[in-house]
């Protein structure tokens, strides 16, 4: 019978800090994104006092950005949409902060409530819509960063270039 154990053959891996990777500043996984998120809606602090709502055009505000990605909160009057769009070559991760939306789909329609979650990758096609009598605000995250935005009209999508807005300043 062998005696040795597996800290006696490898040592205690604490202690051998070159073999740790050190924590990311920034995410760069799927997972890292959708808890970024999380992280973002959970601190209302970094968002309520930001959120204005407009009748007359949906409201964004880009909240942040890092190494590729850009974070972008947005607000939506009742009966205010997004149109069916794709995201060009960026994937994302779209979260409800308040209220609810309604995602339309060739596949599905879903409402979203404040804490639903989204993940879609480059090709991902939908309509965001809200469709209650309540306000909604919206946090999206978008790796790459959002420089276009397919517009799909009756099936057939068609290209227009996608002038990111100048942030909004509170």
């Amino acid at each position: 019978m062998n005696s040795d154990n597996d800290l006696q053959i490898a040592g205690d891996i604490l202690e051998v800090p070159h073999l740790l990777q050190p924590p990311r500043e920034h995410p760069a996984t799927v997972a890292e994104f959708a808890g970024l998120a999380r992280a973002v809606a959970a601190d209302r602090s970094q968002w309520a006092h930001l959120v204005r709502y407009d009748a007359t055009t949906r409201w964004y505000h880009r909240l942040r950005t890092g190494p590729g990605y850009e974070v972008w909160l947005l607000s939506w009057v009742p009966g205010q949409g997004s149109g069916p769009h794709g995201h060009g070559r960026s994937s994302g991760v779209l979260t409800v902060l308040e209220g609810a939306l309604t995602e339309r789909t060739e596949r599905a329609t879903r409402t979203l409530a404040a804490g639903s979650q989204r993940v879609f990758a480059p090709g991902y096609a939908h309509e965001v819509v809200n469709d209650t009598l309540e306000p909604a605000v919206s946090l999206h995250i978008y790796y790459p960063g959002l420089t276009e935005m397919p517009m799909h009209t009756a099936g057939a999508p068609h290209c227009e270039a996608l002038t990111p807005p100048r942030p909004v300043t509170a």
